[in-house]
């Protein structure tokens, strides 16, 4: 099931949850019944529609009277300004700032001079001053002290309802049996299960997980990652790599196995398995788990999935020839969007300094000898034979007794105008031969 808790107004938007629904498409990771979006549409599919709590405050308010009518909740008429003033005098006392219970109905308490005249401007829940466990399937045994809480806001002015009571109330009418989420929301448990109590609902099971964190441990910050998980998609990582890498962050297998596809997950997942301390998202990790999963496609499967970030930059590309250029990068690519930059140099050669040709100490005429006999060999190749077995014989016989480097140093920057490019024999493959000898031929006019 697939629920948009937007309680806060502020906070949510329209194009947020179309992000977050084409993201969780995206990735493989499908619902049953909730919001949808399809060809265009915002749609919803189930049978406890509506899905967004922003559309659900007319159930909510049936549950907010209940409390009401039973004496659990009560009318908090003190504005703003009156509990700023009350927060810094229990700070002042060096007493925790919850409200001091002004309005909380009480025998001995003149309710009518209290309200008289004043507007409503809040909902509050009459906390008990209890201790509040649960069992954490991740954490175990966890304790909170409700009297710290003070009498919790249910509603706002407006009297719509806040998420802690919001959850509750759809957690027992939608069935939900586990709660799942990460540990920022452990200090949210105690006060919906003091809600749960209240409303006579069953308990869920809770397991908090552990949160993500940068490489030198501190919160997860979208300044040093990617903001949103589309920006991963528009990078050119797969959505099975991203899954795989997510699902070890805070957890592993019983074997320690690191490339799992998601069915491989959804068969192991084991919450026993779950780690209490965060877990580091470690780039290096993720780009490697995407070289593991970009394995098992093949050049044409992978040409196909990289066409798109290519022709970004180069819209017109032959299909052949974007094979070819997958297959001599591959190893080299981290993601899709690699392709483009690190084959760039095939669709355009850049431009580079005559010194570059040159392999260590070696004489410019030397390197231009080495090109003018690399260019002779290559022109007697022809157009059918030009592949890589002859490609690789031809430029052997002309290292003979060289060091290898004297020859393969100045072609490859010839051909690719990169001090750090592919096998200048596989570079020539994909080129083919025209291109290449084009290019021999311009690196020996750049030492002429």
């Amino acid at each position: 099931m697939l629920r948009i808790e937007d309680t806060d107004a502020e906070r949510s938007k329209t194009e947020f949850e179309i992000e977050l629904i084409n993201g969780l498409h995206w990735l493989g990771l499908e619902w049953d019944e909730g919001p949808d979006y399809v060809n265009g549409k915002l749609t919803s599919k189930g049978s406890f529609s509506p899905y967004r709590q922003s559309e659900r405050q007319a159930i909510y308010k049936k549950y907010v009277d209940q409390l009401l009518a039973e004496g659990k909740a009560y009318y908090c008429y003190c504005t703003k300004d009156e509990l700023e003033a009350q927060q810094q005098a229990m700070l002042a006392s060096g007493l925790p700032p919850k409200y001091n219970g002004h309005c909380r109905p009480e025998p001995d308490k003149d309710m009518a001079a209290i309200t008289r005249g004043r507007t409503p401007q809040v909902v509050r829940f009459k906390t008990p001053e209890i201790k509040v466990g649960f069992r954490d399937l991740i954490r175990g045994k966890v304790e909170f002290d409700a009297s710290l809480f003070g009498d919790m806001i249910i509603t706002r002015s407006d009297l719509s309802v806040l998420y802690n009571l919001a959850v509750v109330i759809d957690d027992h009418l939608m069935g939900i049996t586990h709660v799942i989420r990460g540990e920022d929301h452990i200090s949210n448990t105690p006060k919906q299960i003091l809600f749960q109590k209240a409303l006579g609902f069953p308990q869920p099971v809770y397991a908090h997980m552990p949160l993500i964190l940068n490489q030198d441990r501190s919160k997860f910050s979208k300044r040093k990652n990617k903001a949103s998980l589309l920006e991963y998609q528009t990078a050119g990582y797969l959505p099975e790599a991203l899954v795989n890498f997510l699902a070890l962050l805070g957890w592993h297998p019983k074997d320690d196995r690191e490339v799992l596809g998601l069915a491989d997950l959804v068969g192991e997942f084991d919450l026993a398995r779950m780690q209490k301390s965060g877990a580091v998202f470690n780039q290096d990790k993720l780009d490697w788990l995407n070289r593991e999963h970009m394995k098992k496609y093949s050049n044409a499967e992978l040409a196909g999935m990289a066409r798109p970030f290519v022709g970004k930059k180069y819209p017109v590309v032959d299909a052949a020839f974007l094979e070819r250029l997958v297959g001599v990068e591959r190893t080299r690519a981290n993601t899709l969007g690699d392709f483009a930059e690190l084959g760039g140099f095939f669709f355009k050669l850049p431009d580079y300094e005559p010194s570059m040709l040159i392999w260590k100490e070696m004489p410019m005429k030397e390197a231009k000898a080495i090109l003018e006999e690399v260019r002779t060999a290559l022109a007697a190749v022809s157009d059918r034979n030009f592949q890589r077995e002859t490609l690789a014989l031809t430029i052997l016989s002309i290292t003979g007794e060289r060091n290898r480097g004297t020859v393969l140093w100045p072609l490859r920057v010839a051909l690719s105008g990169e001090r750090s490019s592919p096998d200048p024999i596989d570079i020539m493959e994909v080129l083919g031969k025209k291109e290449s000898l084009a290019r021999v031929a311009a690196a020996i006019g750049k030492l002429s």
